[in-house]
């Protein structure tokens, strides 16, 4: 049985081969979700749109460098995502409609009435969060690969445990039987390289303004 990865992989060959039939599949597979994700920080269908199809020739531009080891899903959401941000930066983080009941004062601006959060800070810390899950999710995927390239099964173990149970240092060295000093080093690298890995992608200052 073919695996979704070994799927994913046929189908980009044929794209970077010119066949257009894989390339509908593509679009056909993946347009409505990005579509899906992109309104749900907008609620502006047009340029919803106009972002999602800014993502598919982003990844077009790109395949030539795209080395199959982040998952297909992975690699459009995370460009859809830098295209989203692209456009917040334009707009000054505005949204074109109201994210909520309220009125449109003589500048154009949507407002909330009463004495609720500005519509503008209510989508920014949407957008914020979603764009955050996201370059997260790149960067533990590209840690996690290399660790498994590398054969290091101790430090997925570590990190498995402390971060997704959430186990002590101390509680995790008794389970694998190392120090609590290599699992504070292991913790380290782990930080350390997920810090690298999401500054690469090139994200605006204030979606990780730690970093």
């Amino acid at each position: 049985m073919t695996t979704k990865a070994e799927a994913d992989q046929l189908l980009i060959k044929k794209i970077r081969n010119r066949d257009e039939d894989a390339w509908k599949e593509l679009i056909n597979q993946f347009e409505g979700r990005l579509l899906a994700f992109v309104e749900s920080r907008l609620s502006n269908r047009s340029a919803s749109r106009d972002i999602v199809q800014e993502a598919f020739i982003g990844f077009l531009n790109s395949l030539p460098n795209f080395d199959g080891k982040r998952s297909l899903e992975s690699y459009l959401f995370s460009i859809c995502a830098h295209k989203l941000t692209d456009h917040l930066r334009r707009e000054g983080r505005r949204p074109s409609v109201p994210f909520s009941s309220g009125s449109k004062d003589s500048s154009g601006e949507w407002q909330i009435t009463g004495p609720g959060r500005a519509a503008s800070s209510i989508a920014r810390s949407g957008e914020r969060k979603n764009l955050e899950e996201v370059a997260l999710k790149e960067a533990l995927e590209d840690q996690v690969v290399r660790w498994q390239e590398r054969g290091d099964w101790a430090k997925l173990k570590c990190i498995e445990l402390l971060v997704v149970r959430g186990w002590s240092n101390k509680r995790t060295s008794e389970a694998l039987k190392i120090t609590e000093q290599q699992v504070a080093n292991f913790k380290f690298d782990f930080i350390s390289r997920m810090r690298s890995l999401i500054k690469r992608q090139g994200l605006a200052q204030e979606i990780f303004p730690d970093i």
